[in-house]
């Protein structure tokens, strides 16, 4: 069974957050969730969101895939947190996935793992970085290795379920897509 952590900060954009987790849960995957404090997380729209734990007690786990909520100014958070940096490089050392949605793509990029890479956000968010050495695209997900981004709330569902055949295969992706009746 595949491993994933969704690191929760403070102003994540909920509908990402729990639209990833639940789709992943319902593939049978494993998630943990971590607040980068000890509190309850308050998401972008007030929505309260209860991590299983704290990114201090997961930092010596092992996951599959380590993918990021975007939201503002959770993305921002995610950007700077030294925790959330050395995840993100020591999992891309080890040549797993990482995943990141809307304003997320910039704390991936702040790790340096967007250089020389394909990659999408939301809107002007990756351009706003100044950084030539990404290849923004303006795709609803982008794959580029191990490292997939998305644009935003309404690519959250494809997102998720893209992870799933990562993770899981075609197959998996298909028995969850049908389950959301789409």
């Amino acid at each position: 069974m595949s491993r994933v952590l969704v690191p929760l900060a403070q102003g994540c954009e909920e509908l990402e957050a729990i639209t990833i987790t639940d789709l992943l849960v319902r593939a049978g995957i494993e998630v943990t969730t971590a607040g980068l404090d000890d509190l309850p997380v308050t998401a972008s729209r007030g929505t309260t969101i209860i991590p299983d734990t704290s990114i201090d007690t997961v930092l010596d786990q092992t996951f599959d895939l380590i993918v990021l909520p975007g939201g503002l100014p959770g993305a921002d958070h995610l950007k700077e947190d030294d925790n959330i940096q050395a995840l993100l490089k020591n999992h891309a050392d080890q040549g797993k996935y990482i995943g990141a949605i809307c304003a997320a793509p910039k704390a991936v990029a702040a790790a340096g793992l967007l250089d020389g890479k394909k990659a999408t956000a939301y809107p002007g968010v990756l351009e706003a970085l100044n950084n030539e050495q990404i290849d923004v695209k303006d795709t609803a997900i982008e794959i580029d290795g191990k490292i997939v981004t998305s644009r935003g709330p309404g690519t959250a569902m494809d997102f998720a379920l893209t992870l799933i055949e990562l993770l899981e295969g075609q197959a998996k992706r298909d028995e969850v897509n049908r389950q959301l009746v789409r």
